[in-house]
């Protein structure tokens, strides 16, 4: 993924806060010798470390899925987030005084790619607190039961499941909102966005405003 200085985050804070709600991705796993990379798209719950950089990921997936031989072979995985994504139409980006037509279309989007080593997690009580976890983060209090070995509703569960951990070794993140074109011309996209109203394009024009405002 190219990341030009006007695309980068501001500091790790920015890509963290942002993957705190956006929380679906596609988990890359190089394939086995002779097959292409599987990529399985998965809910994960990240938190960063205490006093770190990184942090780490928690998700699970069932145990027939074919992504588990190609982990055994190579646990090293990359973990990607795309979204707040719009298409801009050329005339938006046309440079002022030039003509509409002259403008070059483009998209704008956030991307987060965490590069990671995967850890398999099979112990019936750890996979219960990875489960635990992920729940909470994503149900309110009281929606659903506590996850534990050999108690209801979920415990016979456990072994239809694996559980992962996703140590975090590395983070490429991008914050694409036109942010290197004059004034004018974020102007108009930001007009653009606004007018049109499509799927998408009220995400993209919340990053671009908040991108310029902590310019």
């Amino acid at each position: 993924m190219l990341i030009h200085p006007w695309d980068a985050a501001r500091d790790a804070a920015e890509w963290q806060q942002w993957l705190a709600v956006h929380d679906f991705g596609q988990l890359a796993v190089n394939g086995l010798p002779g097959e292409p990379p599987f990529v399985q798209p998965m809910h994960f719950a990240y938190a960063p470390s205490a006093g770190g950089e990184f942090g780490g990921v928690v998700a699970h997936l069932a145990r027939p899925n074919p992504v588990w031989p190609a982990l055994d072979a190579n646990p090293g995985v990359l973990l990607s987030v795309v979204d707040d994504y719009a298409f801009v139409p050329g005339p938006w980006q046309a440079l002022p005084g030039a003509p509409a037509e002259h403008g070059t279309p483009t998209s704008v989007y956030t991307a987060v790619q965490l590069r990671c080593t995967a850890h398999v997690v099979d112990d019936p009580e750890e996979k219960s607190a990875l489960l635990n976890r992920q729940v909470g983060h994503f149900q309110p209090p009281g929606l659903s039961a506590t996850v534990a070995v050999g108690e209801a509703p979920y415990g016979r569960m456990l072994s239809g499941i694996r559980g992962l951990r996703l140590e975090v070794t590395g983070v490429r993140a991008k914050f694409k909102y036109a942010g290197h074109k004059p004034e004018e011309v974020q102007d108009r996209i930001a007009a653009g966005l606004t007018e049109r109203g499509g799927p998408g394009d009220a995400a993209a024009l919340a990053g671009q405003r908040r991108r310029r405002q902590e310019a």
